[in-house]
């Protein structure tokens, strides 16, 4: 895909040069937004505005919205007024939210003088509603029914307002604004003429407040399917919908966002390549700094025991490869319970259950880990590499370790992200660098001390 646009992205740049604007208006219109929106992205910024003037109406509204924002808003700079109109005008409310949100006040000023006062007023009230809940990316157009309405009447007034709407397949049926329930456009086709919408409507409705969290949202439409899900008042009145399409973003936003705090980087809304170095120093320095400063602890336990890693020297060798498994073994248990709460498959309640099936593994993991690591030392360091340092009591202690590090690793790596959760923390936080940190220096505790026990050191 990405080498089809760099060509489709030199033929227009062609075009364009040779001003044959008609063939590039006619290799456009044939184009998805998305794909026209990817290559607007990359263009000189001299260039975009009048590549964008060439799309038709329709198409130019649909791009738009597909478009990163700093190129939103060089073209929202350069439109003249009617032409920011035009656009707006084309664009479905939560949309318009979207660009809104991301624009700076001056540019906020000329998109809300544009439109029209009914976009306007639903514009602002989404606004109103708290960051990342459901009221925030909701629509405000969605089809309404009423209950005395025939399937004919139904059908006739789908046909007149539909086209100003997001979605018409589920349209929803409400009294005085109450939500009492929902009828698709499947069943109105198949339903007699003169059946009411009473009769035939689904009064078992699924329904989120406008406080909801948008992530939760999210996943209502994975567990249940839903092309759109209704957004209610505290008193069951219908204030929108939220549409397959803005749950999509949403489970891509928090995915990355997890991703990039399971690294320990700090979120950022910019894509990569557009992201400064200052920016992408400055989402990664703090936690960068924080791990250093948490892995003096790991220091200061080697330094306590310099005295018997001098009388034993093989000892050293064997630190960076149990630290390795240790933090690798928290990890993978991080991420399996991450990943758990985050589908709520997974709750505190749940944490004797976590542990207790955590420890079995640990012990299958880790006696595996041991018998292999055995024979390594063995056949490898002691026979092969003739190291001399290397006794069966060292080969003892290094396989003890391991297996006593993953256990211990097992369980930090699964408890954390629960209590996290529990105290009102991002359980992600406690992903692979932070548990690494505390798993290394556990294991250098375990090692020494097991060390001090068979060698009596």
């Amino acid at each position: 895909m990405a080498e089809h646009n760099v060509t489709v992205e030199a033929t227009l740049q062609a075009l364009l040069k040779e001003k044959k604007y008609a063939t590039l208006r006619d290799i456009l219109s044939t184009m998805n937004p998305s794909d026209i929106a990817a290559i607007f992205d990359g263009l000189e910024e001299s260039r975009l505005p009048l590549l964008f003037r060439l799309l038709p109406k329709g198409l130019a509204a649909d791009t738009f919205v597909e478009m990163e924002p700093e190129a939103q808003e060089l073209l929202i700079r350069g439109f003249s007024d009617q032409e920011l109109k035009e656009v707006i005008d084309e664009l479905y409310v939560d949309d318009a939210v979207d660009i809104v949100e991301e624009m700076p006040a001056n540019v906020v000023q000329r998109i809300l003088t544009q439109a029209d006062p009914d976009m306007r007023k639903q514009i602002n009230e989404i606004l109103r509603y708290p960051e990342d809940s459901a009221g925030s990316i909701m629509t405000t157009e969605y089809v309404s029914l009423r209950p005395t309405m025939t399937v004919e009447d139904a059908i006739c007034r789908i046909r007149r307002t539909g086209i100003d709407k997001e979605t018409i397949y589920t349209c929803y049926v409400t009294k005085g604004h109450t939500l009492i329930g929902l009828v698709t456009v499947k069943t109105l086709l198949l339903s007699e003429e003169e059946a009411l919408i009473q009769d035939i409507m689904e009064t078992h409705v699924i329904s989120v407040p406008t406080d909801a969290d948008q992530e939760q949202v999210a996943q209502m439409f994975s567990k249940y399917n839903f092309l759109a899900l209704p957004v209610v008042d505290q008193e069951n009145r219908m204030v929108g919908i939220v549409t397959f399409d803005d749950a999509m973003d949403v489970m891509e936003d928090e995915a990355t966002e997890d991703i990039e705090k399971m690294a320990a980087i700090i979120p950022s809304d910019k894509v990569y390549l557009k992201s400064t170095i200052w920016e992408i120093w400055k989402n990664r320095i703090p936690w960068l700094l924080l791990l250093m400063v948490s892995a003096t602890f790991t220091g200061m336990i080697i330094s306590s025991f310099e005295t018997a890693l001098a009388a034993q020297v093989a000892l050293v060798g064997f630190i960076p490869m149990l630290m390795d498994t240790a933090g690798n073994s928290g990890s993978q248990s991080s991420v399996t319970i991450i990943r758990g709460l985050s589908l709520n498959e997974l709750e505190f309640k749940d944490l004797p259950k976590i542990v207790w099936k955590e420890i079995r593994v640990a012990v299958l993991c880790g006696l595996s880990l041991a018998c292999a690591c055995f024979l390594k030392i063995l056949l490898v360091d002691k026979l092969l590499l003739r190291n001399g340092n290397i006794t069966v009591q060292i080969d003892l202690i290094v396989c003890l370790t391991l297996a006593v590090t993953v256990l211990f690793a097992k369980i930090v790596g699964a408890t954390l992200p629960l209590c996290a959760k529990k105290i009102g923390f991002d359980p992600t936080v406690m992903a692979s660098p932070f548990i690494t940190t505390i798993v290394d220096a556990l294991s250098l505790l375990v090692y020494f001390a097991i060390a001090s026990i068979i060698l009596g050191l």
